[in-house]
């Protein structure tokens, strides 16, 4: 269905109305800007984490890993792309990440960290058996990169469970935040 004539009408000025947003001379070329990443260095390619973790497209949701501290923590990306098939149903007129995939970006770094573990193997596959304390501060959509931070809480080995907590941030604002996530291995 179409949009009401005096909503595109509203749009349109509104577009009009808004200040163009111009970058700052000293970070005037795509060089330039593309340079701010230069000296975040890749711990974990895509490829890498294939191998360690089962998950595959469409809900293969860790692009990189650029902190890892064994059996401790990691820093990971999602690259949030319009051409991600959740998009065409949410919402097809202001797509935006659904949260619980926010969550599950969130657990499959913590898997990447949990994979590499005593008593556990790549491949492997964890399970969730809760999630608590779930906050969401903003809205991640299409162009945004998420920043996920997770760190493992506690490690049994001996009967295969997790406990982690993490954390996610767009342009350095936290977007989402999980007191505490637990895992299961499966056997």
């Amino acid at each position: 269905p179409r949009p009401p004539v005096g909503s595109l009408r509203r749009h349109a000025a509104a577009v009009e109305e808004a200040a163009p947003v111009e970058a700052p001379e000293a970070l005037a070329t795509a060089a330039e800007i593309s340079g701010l990443t230069g000296a975040v260095e890749t711990v974990f390619d895509v490829e890498a984490i294939q191998k360690i973790l089962p998950h595959r497209y469409p809900f293969a949701l860790v692009d990189k890993v650029v902190r890892y501290v064994p059996g401790k923590s990691a820093v990971g990306i999602k690259s949030v792309t319009f051409n991600e098939p959740q998009f065409t149903g949410h919402f097809p007129d202001r797509p935006i990440m659904p949260g619980v995939m926010q969550i599950e970006a969130l657990a499959q770094l913590a898997g990447v960290v949990c994979l590499q573990m005593e008593g556990a193997e790549p491949g492997a596959v964890f399970f969730f058996a809760g999630v608590d304390g779930v906050k969401w501060k903003r809205p991640v959509v299409p162009g945004d990169t998420l920043v996920m931070e997770v760190e493992i809480n506690t490690w049994k080995a001996k009967f295969g469970i997790a406990k982690a907590s993490g954390r996610a941030y767009v342009d350095g604002k936290l977007a989402v935040e999980v007191k505490e996530m637990t895992f299961a291995l499966a056997k």
